[in-house]
């Protein structure tokens, strides 16, 4: 119901950026777009998220580092990460919501912040 294509991740220095992005292709409107991310051993948790209509929401301990933007034309949504730290260190996956009871994700993007 709906395809993902997600670019981005890597291997960066503590305090280094990237920038992850997700075109989305979905047989409905979507609501929002966002990321989440996973570390090993640990719950996903909401990193960001950007409605249609613009309305943004990030996790605390990002605030201030990362920013979410979107193309609603492409239905495409970009995380700018910057100022990273080792514990922001995990697999990013995009997630659309469409308005309905559960999300969707895409196959993830592994991001490791190293030395």
């Amino acid at each position: 119901q709906v395809q993902f294509v997600e670019s981005g991740g890597g291997l960066v220095q503590p305090g280094g950026s990237l920038r992850l992005s997700c075109e989305a292709s979905a047989d409905k409107s979507i609501y929002a777009m966002g990321w989440h991310r996973q570390a090993p051993g640990q719950q996903r948790q909401l990193v960001a998220a950007i409605t249609s209509g613009g309305a943004t929401n990030y996790l605390d301990s990002v605030k201030g580092r990362f920013t979410i933007s979107q193309d609603n034309a492409k239905n495409t949504v970009y995380l700018q990460m910057n100022s990273l730290k080792p514990e922001d260190t995990a697999v990013y996956y995009c997630m659309v919501d469409l308005y309905e009871t559960k999300l969707y994700y895409g196959q993830g993007t592994q991001v490791t912040v190293s030395s």
